[in-house]
């Protein structure tokens, strides 16, 4: 194997008869050190928006739900609150249902969700209140809500106003043929902003027991927990799963929003198969330097040959240039890439609109693994693009290159 690396580095490293090759060779290099570059980039660009959003949803969400069809009866409830706490949980029990908040000004369909104060525990809502105060109590005439700033703003309405929460769930079960939908009235306590849009628009909190009345219902919805680590929330919810039963659905956060990261998972995919097409156009150029190079070098194929070199000797040496060329462009392009991350993470060379968006640049975080994948990918193209011309060297006939070159 010596051997034939050492001439596979002489023939990369010499002058050819045929410039050409040359230029060939420069932009297979070339164009592996984009394609490396690029997609370490754009993959350290997806690891750190995953980053972000999930950051803001753990922030923000339990970490574990447990629902059950029909809503959990208040048996079943005390009984989920004594597994829970055997295993030192914390724990908020809830009710939801869709209505329709209505204003001075406008109105608005969003989800409302009836809590009580050990939602602190198991969610960030506490720490994310703007305006006001996180109050939710029912000491008053009139009921406290919670809003997100940006339904808020849709509502035109600040703390202290109130506002007229309408449900239809008192229609469905009212036995009068005059079907009159239960509205209730709530004075705005706190503004909160949790640095997603949908929840700043579409959610509204207010006490478990108006949510009773307002939905008509003495069951509760379902309880959400919050582990001590969050990466303790797969096994957490076998364990809950085998004490409760399978009549309850527990959910982690990773489920609850297991649409969004399919979605992700995709677009990565998408942009990852994308930009390997710029290393495939640079295996097809690849392929075209190896074949002048064999054109170039028949007469010393011819003389190896005849000297007792194998053909598997011949296809080592021209793999073994091709080889070369790739970890080359390999090389080049995590350096590149590297320093380009590392100048986004320092220093932020690539903003964002901060009237937009809730970061100041585009994230960006490094895995390992995606560079030992990147590296594979291309190297494998590398290798198959090499095989194909050091396996046409290896079927020169020796006589007649030595005869006619």
């Amino acid at each position: 194997m010596g051997i034939e690396l050492f001439i596979a580095k002489r023939y990369l490293a010499s002058k050819r008869k045929i410039q050409f090759v040359n230029i060939i060779n420069l932009i297979s290099i070339i164009g592996i050190t984009v394609g490396v570059a690029a997609l370490l980039i754009i993959l350290s660009v997806f690891n750190g928006f995953t980053g972000i959003v999930t950051s803001i949803l753990i922030n923000f969400d339990p970490h574990i739900r447990i629902t059950q069809k029909g809503g959990i009866e208040n048996s079943d409830y005390q009984k989920t609150v004594e597994v829970l706490k055997q295993e030192q949980l914390k724990y908020a029990p809830f009710i939801s249902g869709k209505a329709m908040i209505i204003s001075s000004e406008k109105n608005k369909v969003v989800f409302v969700k009836g809590v009580d104060e050990k939602i602190a525990d198991v969610s960030g809502l506490k720490e994310k209140i703007v305006l006001g105060s996180f109050s939710i109590d029912e000491s008053n005439d009139v009921a406290k809500i919670l809003i997100g700033l940006n339904l808020a703003d849709r509502l035109g309405v600040v703390v202290g106003d109130e506002i007229d929460i309408l449900s239809p769930y008192s229609i469905a079960i009212s036995p009068s043929p005059l079907k009159i939908p239960t509205i209730m009235r709530f004075k705005v306590t706190g503004i909160y902003e949790s640095n997603n849009k949908e929840y700043d628009l579409y959610y509204a909190y207010i006490p478990i027991k108006s949510a009773q009345i307002l939905f008509a219902t003495n069951k509760i919805t379902g309880i959400d927990i919050r582990a001590k680590d969050i990466s303790y929330s797969e096994k957490l919810k076998s364990i809950l799963q085998n004490k409760l039963g399978d009549k309850y659905n527990i959910a982690t956060w990773y489920d609850l929003h297991s649409d969004l990261y399919s979605m992700m998972k995709v677009e990565r995919w998408v942009a990852y198969i994308l930009l390997c097409l710029i290393i495939i156009v640079a295996s097809f150029n690849l392929i075209g330097s190896l074949y002048m190079t064999v054109l170039e070098k028949r007469r010393d194929i011819g003389v190896l040959q005849s000297m007792g070199a194998h053909k598997s000797s011949i296809v080592k040496i021209f793999m073994f240039e091709g080889i070369l060329i790739g970890l080359i462009g390999n090389f080049l392009g995590i350096i590149i890439g590297l320093i380009l991350i590392m100048l986004q993470k320092e220093y932020h060379i690539f903003p964002l609109d901060p009237t937009v968006y809730i970061i100041p640049a585009i994230p960006v975080e490094i895995h390992f693994v995606d560079f030992i994948v990147v590296t594979f990918a291309t190297m494998l193209l590398t290798i198959i693009a090499s095989y194909i011309p050091a396996k046409q060297a290896s079927k020169i006939i020796p006589i007649e290159t030595i005869r006619w070159e």
